[in-house]
């Protein structure tokens, strides 16, 4: 039997979120889609954070992969993130806040010369967050960056859906999924973001491949485009198409989970929500935790609720080191 070193080995973009609040109006005059992710060239960054000078919350190493597997390793698990950052001092703040946060990473081994990736998220008074990305050298992320002996050393592999906008990225998730697949390593995908399913639709139903996922995440918006539907009694079965296992998460409503076998509903966890940023990320973390460390896929998913709900009470996509163990703490 061989030694799992690792509970979770995830992969994806290298960013460092800048937030900030705004008014709808201001998204309506720049043209940006409410309630998304838009690629953006570093010009149009730029521009943006001229005008949004002064309206700065928090500034927060990012990406929904690495967010995710900080959330792994602050209730207690174990993770190691590929990504790929650049030598600048953004890529300096990404690597130490990872290593603040225990996750393990192949950023130690190489410098590489260009400019780290940032995302403007841009919070409005309802909570929603809307984000503009410009992805840097993490939009060359490819198999060189990916880590056989980590991976399969690993209980999960876990694909971010943001990968889907780059070839190469794309090149080396599927290159990743193959090893999991030889070497009975269970993977795991989330499909990210609506414009993501909905602009790079058949980039992520390649990646869910002849062989499927063991576990797929997405939010209801997701699952409606990723089935082509607008019900979910129809998504939830034809998801079962695609995917082992799957929680379709459900806002403030909690979240719908399949366990291979049956159906769980689970219920929110009540707060009020000031910035909806890195809910999705967190839920997936402590989920994962979950079923990696014991937990039946009910108890997982009413642990990430909680843990979703604390992040979506406050600025930031993911909470201070040690509050999420305090929590679990509490719910044991």
């Amino acid at each position: 039997m061989k030694n799992l070193t690792y509970d979770v080995y995830g992969i994806g973009n290298a960013l460092v979120d800048m937030e900030f609040r705004v008014m709808p109006e201001f998204l309506i005059k720049n043209k940006i889609d409410k309630g998304h992710m838009t690629l953006v060239p570093l010009e149009k960054q730029d521009e943006l954070l001229m005008m949004l000078n002064g309206s700065f919350t928090k500034k927060a190493s990012g990406g929904s992969a690495a967010n995710t597997l900080v959330a792994v390793s602050q209730l207690g698990g174990k993770s190691f993130y590929s990504c790929k950052i650049a030598s600048d001092e953004t890529g300096n703040f990404f690597h130490k806040d990872l290593e603040l946060c225990g996750v393990q990473s192949n950023c130690v081994e190489e410098a590489h010369h260009g400019v780290t990736g940032k995302c403007l998220v841009m919070v409005t008074p309802d909570a929603e967050r809307t984000m503009t990305t410009y992805l840097g050298i993490s939009g060359d992320f490819g198999v060189k960056e990916l880590s056989y002996d980590h991976l399969i050393s690993s209980k999960y592999y876990y694909i971010e859906g943001y990968l889907a906008t780059s070839e190469t990225a794309m090149e080396a998730a599927l290159l990743g999924k193959k090893w999991a697949i030889e070497n009975n390593v269970k993977t795991s995908l989330t499909l990210s973001d609506p414009a993501i399913v909905e602009h790079f639709y058949a980039q992520l139903h390649k990646l869910v491949g002849v062989d499927g996922i063991d576990l797929l995440f997405c939010n209801e918006k997701e699952a409606f485009k990723f089935c082509k539907t607008d019900s979910i009694e129809v998504a939830k079965e034809e998801l079962k198409k695609y995917a082992k296992t799957f929680v379709i998460t459900l806002g403030a409503r909690g979240a719908l989970v399949y366990d291979g076998t049956d159906f769980v509903e689970v219920k929110g966890h009540e707060t009020t929500a000031i910035d909806s940023n890195g809910a999705g990320d967190m839920f997936a973390g402590a989920f994962l935790y979950g079923i990696t460390n014991g937990y039946s896929y009910e108890a997982s998913a009413k642990m990430a609720n909680r843990l979703a709900a604390q992040v979506v009470s406050q600025f930031g996509p993911r909470l201070v080191c040690e509050e999420p163990k305090k929590i679990l703490a509490e719910l044991l």
